[in-house]
């Protein structure tokens, strides 16, 4: 046989025995069950009916007219089918019978309805096992869980045959497989040291003893025996002659609480001689034991509201005296001293048992959906106290029971799930991007670039598929903490696009008199314009200035005939003289480009033209030079536009002939003789995009095919203006030049205002409301999710409501009403009569008085109205004394002296009277005191500063109809001035503490504080761009910063410095190689140094003026310092020259060189030529007309090619601090020599550029750190006592970035509680056991609850604690000591055998299954053992005891064996747990040693 231990429930164990025999029958029971028979069994042993399943339901109509049939035949008992007569008819079964026929439509009517699993058995063994399984567990036993299953209507949850839900869905499963731990076998300590002898002298006994720490559980092996023990031996032997026995006075346990009027009782309680064995006293202990237990399991099932369910019965009690031997064996009374002996009756409260109402209702289950954890819901159902138990009665049970529901929640809907929603993102910000120094300097207006921009965030339920369409709230905002996870980011980057300046080209030259429009001339007058190129397309409200401006002029011409090539004159006789010369015309527009000859006006030049060819003699003049540019573009009163051309004397005349004079060398004309008036046509920007209905092409747009939202029309005003006058008549502008005033565009959508719905209504108080307190309220807000746009329909203006709860009761009032006290009531005369000891009718009694509760009108109400709002009920009875004859009688007490002020005590006196004054006992003071003292009141308090300043608290303002989300930015106010909190103490004048109301409102102090502002880094404003560092091409130019102020307190950090504290920042930079340049004038007439005054002729020098110009648009403007234009490239002021003779050939002069190929081709030539002006004499020759030369590289030709730069830093515009910025490079056109060229070199050369000068890119911007509001300030962590503290806090919804300001440290603030006083019940220790009036047997150990004030940390506390009222402490006696203040307690007597005190409960302990927990409480256990005097009385002892309890925080414990060292052969052998403590038993692992 074997002991198994199962849990029945949280508060113990209870054990039973199993075997095998009944496993046997359990095995066989169940195997009944599972054979299902098919089979009906007749009186014939031969032949038996046999039926088929039956059929489904068959009917016309659906319900209950259906008809259901099976097949039935005979068979033989060897299993063969036989003809229907064989079988008996009577026993024939029926073969049809009536049903309810299930329809399509019956599926939303019917449901199964399961119970939740029940617990998990024990399986004794599998099915195809034969004995129950018993050393193989490893982890863990097969069990079986069961469940109940019905099917039901869905309407009203009645049952309904189950083939009705069989028709729409296969039946769940009964049961299912489950698994519990293996066996458990009980653990046990390691055993204490041996006890003292038993006796001082001869031959005695000793024991020892161990207690539980584990026990057995799931079938475990039961706790071995605790106690061991053992003779033990005296030197000295016992005196001859001194009694073999000791007698000692035994006192029994008190009977239960009697009514007088019990006479048939009266006689049970008197004291008997027992000279039997502890057989009888035992069983009578064990009847005693019964009936108590009867006694507390009697239930009441009537509530008493009157006043007579409130009297107080007061009935008697009495306990047995017996005179007990050392041995255990009773002996005669008379053989125990009885000087004054114990009471064997007294007065007693009849006890009465807590009655409770019945219980209500269960509440509805808390899981009412489905959720992915499988947690199951709870319900729970209350019962309200209707009597209060008295005297010994039974304690009140649970008024409040919870069980778990919908476990599993198949049937159920699925949980609704939250997620979080936005807002659109708000406006982009740039401003709070700013630092404290450019907040200053910068206009918030303007800014643009990268910027910050925020949304609102809240919680919305996602609807659920399977919810009908009218139920589902989909935007219905709700309490954001039932949205789990992070909360999405409510603060993002974004982008203001800056305005662009356009960027414009130079002005070009003004171009020749033209018509309005050549194809079409009108007139006389026309127009010279000038134009300019956008290099860069602006962007913003500013469109680009005018980019052609015309001016007046007369006689325009747009075709002229140009000669393109003109012949050697050749002489018509001769070699000299007239003649002709052949020229190649074309018809050329105003830019140079060949036309059609129809287009020029004038008639066509000839071919051949008339020409001379100078003789021998002549003088020879070079032809006109071009016409210098005019000098200046317009006419004025001032000013006149002049040109010139010249020509020079090549060769000198004979003697009989001359040149010209100088000045008709040069000739003047005027030019740009037109007034300087200038027009131009100038746009404003282009207005609104408005609708315009003929350009609505069902919402296409006819330029582009894209879909938009409608095309609409934009418009402008273009308008003449006169430069530097204003606003002119339109035909003063050229019409061809004219800009277009409308354009058509795309209308931006119209957007409606989103909003949600609105929040269900914040709930009411569910509770009633006391007594002139304000009514509440509730409230409800919504959200804009898209503001209005373009004409769209506006946000509502109420976005919160709030409004009153509808009425609440007020809480009812009702008070306890005390009535007065009865007579002392005494034991009955009757009673004592019959009882040893008894005398006088005097001494400790009882009175009582009625307790009844009463509303607010002293109308009589239920006792639980008063339990529930009035408190614990008065006392019902209190201990009265009747005075005897030999009582000490005293005076009364005099009247209380007065108080002499705080600290001082006042008293009162009596004295002895009568016989008293000579009687010894009543001399003593300690028992009858004749002065009695108290402290005197004191009103007197101190207030005492307690603990540290709290944190600098600011002040704010929270923001209205907080919406449970986070509503976007707002600028946290970190500094300024607030207050900050410090604790006061209320002491009296004993310093002990009182409520902070009789010190001060508040409990608090308040100062004013001031947290420092952060300080940003300050920088100097950037200096003035240096100059660009090449003079041509590309180069650098820098701007600094440098340092001003340190951050400091958290400001924004300074960007990366240098070793001067400076930052620099350098972008490319481009200079125009052509903007200085060398002009040359004509050169001067050859001269030649004579030294008579005949004409001179032959080589002399001629010279030229030059001068360092700078050109704007082309045209040079005005000279400048000669050290701007390239030394190196300085043309020469002089040359030697040769003047012809009279005889001379004389050449034109040489043409320019032809150019060298490019690339450079060294082994190629470039050549010049002129020709003959005039012939030489007789045997003169002419020069050659032809001069060639070598191309060299770097001399005569060049190479060409293009060097870009390396990319700039990220540039943004002049308003922006981050965000889109640009970085360019640049190109340089450099030649083979190194020198850098203007770009139009490379460009004429058609030179490849496949490089980007510009690209996109992003400068980081210095987000700030962005922190949430502060959340509300939380409870106080102590509601009383000097620890309590309030606390909130705030996260951070953004990191700082780049050179942002970093976050504040301070993420939590606490401030102060005030402090109250902490009221506690102090209970002491236990007394020891007393028996009153006798040496042993049943006594009581007492314990005092004592009221006392103190600071929180008490008892550790430096402050003393000070015993105030009990009232103070309310009615926490029984909610913090739940212990009783008297209890029970035996003191054995000399050869008892009796049980030790309980041990102290074991550390908590889980049942574990390979080291994880199989449960989420664990137990602990404790037990009393067995000790054993005298080996005679042995029969008589008491079992062994252990209980467990239900514990949380348990851990899973380890064992194994440890060892000592050898000594002598031999080493001890012990098993400890894993938290070192020593065991013996059985663990419930199996242990190897370890060797």
């Amino acid at each position: 046989m074997g002991w198994t231990m199962i849990l029945k429930d949280d508060f113990g164990v209870t054990g039973w025995t199993w075997r095998v025999g009944k496993y046997l029958l359990l095995s066989m029971s169940l195997i009944g069950m599972q054979v299902r028979s098919d089979l009906e069994f007749p009186k014939d042993r031969h032949y038996t009916w046999k039926t088929g399943h039956w059929g489904r339901c068959m009917g016309e109509e659906c319900g209950t007219g259906g008809v259901q049939s099976r097949t039935v035949w005979c068979i033989h008992t060897e299993g063969w089918t036989t003809h229907h007569s064989n079988c008996r008819h009577a026993d024939k079964p029926e073969s049809q019978r009536s049903c309810f026929k299930v329809c399509e439509w019956h599926q939303d009517l019917f449901e199964w309805e399961v119970t939740e699993w029940g617990p998990c058995v024990l399986a004794p063994f599998q099915s195809n096992e034969l004995k129950p399984r018993t050393a193989e567990c490893v982890t863990a036993q097969h069990g079986i869980q069961r469940r109940k299953i019905h099917c039901v209507r869905t309407s009203n949850r009645t049952a309904v045959t189950e083939r009705i839900c069989e028709f729409f869905s296969p039946r769940p499963a009964l049961e299912q497989a489950c698994l519990i731990p293996c066996p458990h076998d009980c653990v046990v300590s390691d055993f204490s040291s041996w006890s003292g002898c038993s006796r001082t002298c001869g031959t005695g006994l000793q024991h020892r003893t161990r207690h539980v720490l584990a026990a057995p559980m799931y079938g475990g092996a039961n706790c071995p025996n605790l106690t061991q023990t053992r003779n033990c031996v005296n030197l000295l032997p016992c005196p001859v002659g001194e009694s073999e026995h000791h007698y000692s006075l035994k006192v029994g346990p008190w009977s239960e609480c009697r009514q007088p009027q019990h006479k048939g009782l009266w006689m049970s309680g008197r004291t008997m001689l027992d000279f039997s064995t502890g057989d009888t006293e035992r069983n009578t202990v064990k009847r005693h034991i019964q009936s108590s237990q009867l006694h507390h399991h009697h239930l009441h099932h009537h509530h008493h509201h009157s006043l007579k369910g409130l009297d107080v019965e007061i009935g008697y009690q009495t306990r047995q005296v017996r005179c007990v031997r050392s041995d255990g064996k009773n002996a005669m009374l008379s053989l125990c001293i009885l000087d004054n002996g114990p009471g064997t009756f007294q007065s007693c409260i009849m006890p009465r048992d807590c009655e409770t109402s019945d219980w209500s209702v269960w509440s509805p289950c808390s899981k009412t959906c489905r959720a992915s954890d499988m947690s199951p819901g709870f319900r729970v159902r209350t019962r309200s106290i209707t009597q209060t138990p008295i005297g010994l009665g039974k304690e009140c049970a649970a008024l409040e029971e919870k069980e778990a529901c919908n476990i599993i929640g198949d049937l159920l809907p699925n949980c609704p799930r939250y997620v979080w929603k936005s807002t659109d993102w708000g406006d982009c910000q740039v401003a709070p991007l700013l630092s404290q120094q450019d907040r200053r300097l910068n206009n918030a207006s303007v800014l643009c670039g990268g910027g910050i921009q925020t949304r609102q965030l809240y919680c919305v339920q996602v609807p659920d598929n399977s919810t009908p369409h009218h139920r589902k709230e989909v935007s219905r905002p709700v309490s954001g903490l039932l949205c789990a996870g992070d909360l999405p980011s409510a603060v993002q980057p974004c982008s203001i696009l800056c305005p662009q300046l356009c960027l414009l080209s130079s002005w070009s030259s003004w171009g020749a008199c033209l018509h309005d429009n050549c194809m079409e001339t009108h007139g006389r007058k026309g127009y010279k314009q000038r134009r300019r190129e956008v290099l860069e397309e602006g962007s913003g409200t500013e469109n680009c200035a005018h980019l052609l401006e015309s001016m007046p002029c007369e006689d325009p011409v747009c075709f002229l005939w140009q000669v393109l090539f003109e012949s050697a004159c050749v002489p018509s006789k001769g070699n000299c003289g007239n003649g002709t010369r052949t020229q190649t015309v074309a018809c050329v527009n105003s830019q140079g480009q060949l036309v059609p000859e129809d287009l020029c006006e004038d008639e066509s030049p000839p071919k051949e033209v008339s020409c001379g060819m100078a003789c021998s003699g002549d003088c020879v003049l070079s032809s006109w030079s071009d016409w210098s540019s005019c000098s200046h573009s317009c006419s004025s009163k001032n000013s006149e536009g002049r040109q010139s051309r010249t020509r020079t004397v090549l060769g000198l005349p004979g003697e009989a002939k001359a040149c010209p004079a100088a000045t008709a060398l040069e000739e003047w004309r005027t030019c740009n003789d037109h007034p300087c008036i200038t027009f131009y046509w100038e746009a404003s920007p282009w207005g609104p995009c408005i609708e315009d209905s003929s350009m609505n092409l069902n919402g296409t747009g006819y330029w582009n095919g894209t879909t938009t939202c409608a095309v609409g029309v934009q418009i402008r005003k273009v308008v003449c203006m006169k430069m530097g006058v204003g606003p002119v008549i339109p035909k003063r502008c050229p019409e061809s030049a004219r800009p277009d005033t409308i354009q058509p565009c795309l209308l931006p959508c119209r957007k409606d205002c989103i909003v949600t719905p609105f929040s269900e209504w914040t709930a009411c108080p569910t509770t009633c409301l006391p007594v002139n307190s304000t009514v509440p309220s509730q409230s409800r807000y919504r959200i804009i999710i898209q503001r209005a746009a373009n004409g769209g329909q506006e946000c509502p203006d109420t976005l919160y409501e709030e409004r009153e709860c509808e009425a609440l009761l007020v809480c009812p009032t009702y008070r306890w009403k005390a009535h007065r006290w009865h007579p002392c009531t005494l034991v009955p005369d009757s009673v004592q009569q019959g009882m040893a000891g008894a005398s006088e009718s005097c001494g400790k009694g009882l009175e009582m008085r009625g307790v009844s509760c009463v509303d607010e009108y002293d109308e009589m109400a239920a006792v639980s109205e008063c339990l529930r709002w009035a408190g614990p009920m008065p006392s019902r009875f209190r201990s009265c004394w009747v005075p005897c004859r030999d009582d000490c009688t005293f005076s009364s007490w005099s009247k209380v002296s007065e108080c002499s002020g705080c600290g001082s005590r006042h008293t009162r006196k009596r004295t002895l009277t009568g016989r008293s004054r000579k009687q010894d006992r009543c001399l003593k003071e300690d028992l009858y005191p004749l002065v009695e003292s108290e402290p005197c009141p004191c009103e007197e308090f101190v207030s005492q500063p307690y603990g540290n300043w709290s944190s600098c608290v600011l002040s704010e303002t929270p923001a209205q109809g907080s919406l449970q989300g986070w509503r976007g930015r707002r600028e946290a106010r970190d500094c300024g001035q607030g207050l900050r909190y410090r604790a006061v103490a209320c002491l009296d004048h004993e310093a002990h503490l009182v409520s902070p109301e009789l010190c001060s409102e508040s409990g608090l102090v308040e100062e004013v504080c001031h947290m420092p502002c952060p300080l940003d880094c300050k920088l100097s404003d950037w200096s003035p761009w240096s100059a660009c560092s090449a003079s041509c091409g590309s180069g650098l130019k820098i701007r600094s910063k440098w340092l001003r102020e340190k951050p400091f307190n958290g400001g924004r950090p300074c960007p990366k410095l240098d070793l001067k504290n400076q930052v620099y920042e350098a972008v490319p930079c481009q200079s125009e190689c052509g903007q200085y340049e060398w002009v040359t004038g004509p050169w001067s007439v050859c001269t030649i140094n004579t030294v008579d005054e005949l004409p001179s002729c032959g080589e002399g020098v001629q010279s030229r003026k030059i001068r360092c110009v700078r050109r704007v648009s082309g045209d040079p403007v005005s000279s400048v310092n000669e050290t701007l234009c390239d030394q190196e490239e300085i043309p020469p002021q002089a040359q030697t020259c040769v003047l012809p003779c009279p005889d001379d050939c004389v050449m034109s002069q040489w043409s320019q060189w032809s150019t060298c190929s490019i690339p450079c081709d060294e082994s190629t030539a470039r050549m010049r030529t002129r020709h003959m002006l005039r012939p030489p004499v007789a045997d003169r020759v002419c020069p050659d007309s032809n001069q060639t030369e070598p191309c060299n590289l770097n001399s005569t030709c060049f190479n060409y090619h293009y060097n870009v730069s390396s990319w700039s830093t990220c540039q943004l515009s002049e308003h922006a601090i981050c965000g889109q910025g640009t970085r360019t490079r640049l190109l340089d056109c450099v030649r083979s020599d190194g020198k850098v060229v203007d770009l139009s070199v490379c460009e004429e050369l058609g030179l490849p550029q496949p490089w980007r000068l510009a690209m996109n890119c992003v400068v980081d911007c210095p987000f700030n750190c962005i922190l949430s509001d502060w959340a509300p300030w939380t409870e106080c962590s102590h509601t009383c006592g000097s620890k309590g503290v309030m606390a909130r806090s705030r996260s951070v919804l953004q990191q700082a970035h780049e050179e942002g300001r970093p976050c504040a440290s301070q993420l939590s603030q606490t401030k102060p509680c005030p402090i109250s006083p902490c009221y506690t019940w102090l209970v002491s220790d236990w007394s020891a056991c007393r028996v009153e009036g006798a040496e042993c047997g049943e006594g009581t150990r007492e314990r005092n609850l004592t009221c006392v004030v103190h600071w929180s940390d008490w008892p550790d506390s430096p402050y003393p604690s000070k015993a105030v009222e009990d009232e103070k402490c309310g009615e926490r006696v029984r909610k913090e000591s739940e212990q009783e203040l008297q209890q029970p307690c035996f003191v054995p007597c000399p050869g008892d055998c009796h049980l030790t005190e309980w041990s102290l409960w074991s550390s908590c302990q889980l049942t574990c299954l390979e080291g994880r927990s199989f449960e989420t409480v664990g137990r602990q256990a404790r037990s009393q053992a067995v000790v054993i005097q005298v080996l005679e009385n042995q029969e008589s002892c008491p079992h062994q005891v252990f209980e467990t309890r239900p514990c949380k925080g348990g851990k899973c414990h380890s064992y194994e064996w440890r060892t000592s060292a050898w000594n002598d052969n031999e080493r001890s052998v012990w098993c400890q747990r894993s938290d070192g403590v020593n065991v013996t038993g059985s663990p419930p692992l199996t242990l190897r040693l370890r060797e």
